[in-house]
């Protein structure tokens, strides 16, 4: 069974287009909603949705940070030698620069986030099955 099927249609912001551009970087389908488009902030505010066991890669922000505010959904969040910390709505992760971490949907469940970043992501190996299937909430 699906859980929070309901995510799928945007639970606060629209779900947006299916995110063919970072595709290479996720193991299944993401979708991304671009929120702030004003060229004079220095800040990407976008609404990140997750299929059930979409993740993405490995990743480090470096001169920045990212801000992850769970909207809808059950997902998952591990920075690098730290168990990973199950997400649902109303969470808040705080990720500091040079941290390397990954985020994603649980198996079962629609995930959805707004992702407030700042700096350059640096994309790194994907988070294996093995370890993702092995993670319980």
């Amino acid at each position: 069974m699906v859980k929070n099927s309901e995510v799928k249609d945007g639970v606060i912001f629209p779900v947006g287009e299916p995110n063919t551009a970072f595709q290479q970087y996720f193991i299944g389908q993401s979708y991304l909603k671009g929120l702030v488009s004003d060229p004079d902030v220095n800040v990407h505010v976008g609404n990140v949705t997750f299929e059930p066991g979409c993740r993405n890669n490995w990743h480090i922000h470096h001169n920045g940070f990212q801000i992850l505010l769970v909207t809808g959904g059950e997902g998952w969040y591990q920075e690098a030698g730290q168990k990973p910390r199950h997400l649902v709505a109303g969470d808040v992760v705080v990720t500091k620069d040079g941290v390397k971490h990954w985020h994603g949907a649980t198996k079962d469940s629609w995930f959805e986030h707004i992702a407030i970043t700042a700096g350059t992501a640096e994309w790194l190996e994907p988070v294996t099955d093995d370890a993702y299937n092995n993670l319980e909430a």
